[in-house]
C-alpha cells in the first residue's frame, strides 16, 4: 500500500513538471510571432472560405536587415504581391501595379502573424488545447479567444519544430468555421534567402504618396464601441463610381477592423439590411435624414450594436451639410 502511494505521489510530480515545463498558450503565440518575422521558410497554402478555395504560395526570407515576402496566387489569372523592407508592392490583372509604404501585406495571410501579441492579451484569453497532427507535422493548438464575446475568434495549429503556424480557423460565436487557413506543405531553408535576393534587384512600381489622412473631428460619433477597439483614421470623400459625399471612421483592435460610414440617404438607401460573407458583415441603417453603415470583420450583433450607437449632430443635419460640401 505504502509503495502504491508512493508510485503515484511520483507519477503526479513527474506529470506536474512535463506540464510545467510545456510553453503557455501566450509564450507559444510570442515564439510563433519570432519565427514569422526571423525564420526563411516558403509554405503553400489553401484559404478555405464558405464557397470558395484558394490555393496560394508565401515565401518569406530576412535580406540584410529587411523582410522580405513574396505572395502568389497560383490559380486564376497572374497575381503576386512583393514586401521589401516598409514597401509592398501589388499586382493584379486589370489595375496598374503600385507600391504603397507599409509593412504589412494585406492579403490572405492568417494576421495573426502581423499583430502585437502584448496588445490581443488585453482583450482575448490564450488557451492551451493540447498537441495535434496538421499537413504531417506535430503541433501545439491555441484557441484565442475574445473576453467579451463580441467578435470572432481562432484556434490556431502552431508547429512544434518551428513554431509556424500550419492552420488558423477563423471561428464565429457559435464556433463553426467562417475561413481556413491550411498549409499544405512547410520548408524552412536558408536556400529561400538567396532566391529571394533576386526581388531587392527588381524595379518595382514608385511608392504611391497618398493624401494626408484627414484626422479632424467629424459631427459623429460612436458611442458604444467594444472594448480594445480603438479609431485608426477618419475622413471625408467621395465615392469613385457615384461621387456621393461620404464621411468615415475606421476603428481596429490589432487583430479585427470595421468602418463606419455616414452619408445623406437618398431615393435608393434601404431603411435596414445587414449581410455576410464569410468574415466581412455589411449593416446599415436609416437615422434622421443619414445613411449609417458598418463594414468590417465582426459579427452581425456587434456591426448592429455600433450601427445604432452613432449619435449625430442636431439630428444629423449640421453632418449632412457638412458630407455634401
Amino acid at each position: 500500500m505504502k509503495k502504491t502511494l508512493i508510485g503515484a505521489l511520483a507519477l503526479v510530480g513527474l506529470m506536474s513538471a512535463q506540464a510545467s515545463a510545456e510553453p503557455s498558450a501566450e509564450a507559444l503565440l510570442h515564439q510563433m510571432d519570432v519565427a514569422s518575422d526571423t525564420l526563411d521558410y516558403e509554405v503553400s497554402y489553401i484559404m478555405v472560405g464558405k464557397n470558395s478555395l484558394e490555393p496560394m504560395r508565401f515565401r518569406h526570407a530576412r535580406v540584410g536587415e529587411h523582410a522580405f515576402g513574396h505572395l502568389m496566387y497560383l490559380s486564376g489569372p497572374p497575381r503576386e504581391v512583393i514586401r521589401r523592407g516598409d514597401e509592398v508592392s501589388y499586382f493584379e490583372p486589370g489595375y496598374d501595379p503600385f507600391t504603397i509604404a507599409s509593412d504589412h501585406i494585406v492579403a490572405p495571410l492568417p494576421t495573426l502573424i502581423q499583430t502585437d501579441i502584448d496588445v490581443l492579451a488585453r482583450q482575448y484569453d490564450f488557451v492551451s488545447m493540447g498537441e495535434s497532427r496538421e499537413a504531417g507535422m506535430a503541433c501545439q493548438v491555441v484557441r484565442i479567444t475574445p473576453k467579451d464575446g463580441e467578435r470572432y475568434s481562432y484556434l490556431l495549429w502552431i508547429d512544434e519544430e518551428s513554431k509556424l503556424p500550419v492552420r488558423a480557423d477563423l471561428l464565429d460565436r457559435d464556433g463553426d468555421p467562417l475561413e481556413q487557413y491550411r498549409a499544405l506543405s512547410l520548408v524552412v531553408t536558408p536556400r529561400i534567402s538567396e532566391a529571394m535576393q533576386q526581388l531587392a534587384e527588381l524595379t518595382l512600381p514608385p511608392v504611391l504618396k497618398l493624401p494626408a489622412t484627414n484626422h479632424s473631428s467629424l459631427d459623429w460619433q460612436v458611442t458604444q464601441l467594444p472594448d480594445g477597439f480603438e479609431p485608426v483614421y477618419s475622413n471625408r470623400h467621395r465615392l469613385m463610381m457615384t461621387k456621393r459625399a461620404v464621411e468615415s471612421q475606421m476603428f481596429s483592435d490589432g487583430l479585427f477592423s470595421f468602418s463606419v460610414y455616414l452619408a445623406k440617404a437618398d431615393d435608393v438607401s434601404v431603411r435596414e439590411q445587414i449581410v455576410r460573407q464569410g468574415r466581412r458583415t455589411l449593416h446599415s441603417v436609416i437615422s434622421g435624414n443619414a445613411e449609417i453603415t458598418v463594414v468590417g470583420d465582426i459579427p452581425p450583433e456587434t456591426a448592429k450594436r455600433v450601427a445604432n450607437s452613432v449619435r449625430i449632430t442636431d439630428n444629423g443635419e449640421k453632418a449632412s451639410q457638412q458630407v455634401e460640401q
